[in-house]
């Protein structure tokens, strides 16, 4: 059984509609691309955290850790460089209302009649309570939600040593956020989260978590009746329309994979954009096999050709991070101020 949520429009309970760093927002690449944003490189001082990076960036936690492999996420240290993993291959059309990539821990919204795509972070299910594969659509906007927990939940919790109580009111402490958008498979939301550093985590109970910031713009952009599609792609392939054939991987869902062989997997959405683009690359298959084996959140080249990640990541500028840390008051279901840029010498 899913949480059962019980949403309520509580008259008098504020919403923050004032925003902090908004999700990223891209135009639909060109014909022959299927690929938008690009990496980053900044470097860290001695007080922010891998988690303050990816949370200004709109990165979750899977992302930016994949990214960053052997810094420490809550002591990156002063001088650091911190690869942003904000380049992102677009799931497969039709690019219509939101597409959520399960394994890859992301949401894309794609708003009618705009050549724009909007895309979040998600913190996605716990063991045992996997969210739903398939389609569809927003049936409801809940300002101020309530949560009457189930005794199933609460007995998890208990376990485990993480009591919760029956009920959560409306407010900065409930689970579900401050908004939240119904979606047509029974008790399951896109919602806010009173534990936003979970973003990009396993965290939910059927639902979706996203930044509190975020959900407030998805909330007024996202009109119901929004077609919902959930996908599992843990291999998703792209191009730039520069020759490029790359390859982003991510860690299979063992609630999907029912052991399934991820190598086949990878090599079959290979061939799948091959075949859909009508192109032909000469694939560097020790990359692929490495990528499956280690599984990379940021997109890879995978042709032969191909400059190494490393040498591409070497390549780029690094900018200093300018921006006050969250800090734990952040950690709530009310969007935060906006992270305060400081002066390069507060390093």
């Amino acid at each position: 059984m899913k949480s059962l949520l019980i949403p309520s429009l509580l008259a008098g309970c504020a919403i923050l509609f004032s925003s902090t760093a908004l999700a990223a927002e891209f135009s639909l690449p060109a014909p022959g691309s299927n690929m938008v944003g690009q990496l980053q490189v900044v470097i860290a001082r001695h007080q922010d955290t891998l988690l303050d990076i990816a949370r200004h960036y709109d990165v979750g936690y899977n992302e930016i850790r994949a990214a960053n492999p052997g810094v420490d996420p809550w002591l990156p240290g002063a001088g650091t460089r911190v690869l942003v993993p904000t380049q992102y291959i677009l799931p497969p059309k039709p690019w219509t209302g939101i597409i959520i990539n399960v394994p890859e821990r992301r949401l894309f919204y794609f708003p009618p009649g705009q050549n724009v795509v909007y895309t979040y972070p998600v913190g996605i299910f716990r063991p045992k309570w996997p969210n739903p594969l398939g389609s569809t659509r927003i049936i409801a906007k809940v300002k101020n939600p309530t949560w009457t927990v189930p005794k199933n939940i609460q007995e998890e919790h208990a376990k485990v040593g993480e009591p919760i109580p029956a009920f959560f009111p409306a407010g900065p402490d409930n689970p579900m956020g401050e908004l939240a958008l119904e979606t047509g498979w029974s008790q399951i939301f896109i919602h806010g989260t009173n534990k936003p550093w979970g973003v990009g985590m396993r965290v939910s109970h059927g639902c979706f978590h996203v930044y509190p910031e975020n959900e407030v713009q998805l909330f007024k952009m996202v009109k119901v009746g929004t077609p919902v599609t959930t996908i599992d792609q843990p291999y998703v392939v792209g191009t730039n329309g520069n020759g490029q054939l790359y390859l982003q991987s991510f860690k299979p869902v063992e609630a999907y994979a029912k052991g399934g062989n991820a190598q086949q997997r990878a090599v079959d959405a290979i061939s799948h954009f091959e075949k859909q683009t009508g192109q032909n690359w000469t694939i560097n298959w020790q990359q692929v096999i490495d990528l499956v084996a280690k599984p990379n959140t940021v997109p890879t080249g995978i042709n032969i050709n191909a400059p190494a990640l490393s040498a591409v990541v070497a390549s780029l500028p690094a900018q200093p991070y300018d921006f006050a840390p969250y800090g734990d008051d952040a950690n709530t279901a009310t969007p935060p101020p906006p992270p305060a840029p400081l002066s390069s010498s507060a390093s």
